[in-house]
């Protein structure tokens, strides 16, 4: 019965945070917590998006890279998945596609903050 109930934790301990991994990581910032890659690239919205659904075009996606799911990944909670106009998944949140910057070139950089009055930093 003490196996039992040790191995039973295991497995709770082990699958539990997996399933509540959230896709991003939440950074201290001048402008406060953002939420930022693995790596700690900034991500942003697009005002042009409406809810759950991309309107970052090709073209656009050059600039402004889709944060991409990996090919298993679920969504969960806030989390949801869309199709980026390539037809491949990236994340939401809040139903808001969210995308990095190609003008950010390190951890931190929060360069496309308010471009064209229509990209923001995630939070």
């Amino acid at each position: 019965m003490k196996t039992l109930l040790i191995a039973i934790g295991l497995v709770a301990a082990t699958t539990l945070p997996a399933l509540a991994a959230e896709p991003v990581k939440m950074v201290d910032t001048k402008m406060g917590k953002v939420m930022a890659t693995e790596k700690g690239m900034t991500l942003y919205t697009f005002d042009k998006d409406a809810q759950g659904k991309s309107n970052c075009d090709k073209a656009c996606l050059k600039k402004w890279p889709a944060f991409r799911a990996a090919d298993k990944a679920k969504a969960e909670g806030e989390w949801s998945l869309v199709k980026d106009a390539d037809g491949k998944q990236m994340w939401a949140y809040g139903g808001k596609p969210l995308y990095t910057f190609s003008g950010d070139k390190k951890s931190g950089d929060m360069n496309g903050d308010g471009v064209g009055n229509m990209w923001h930093v995630a939070k």
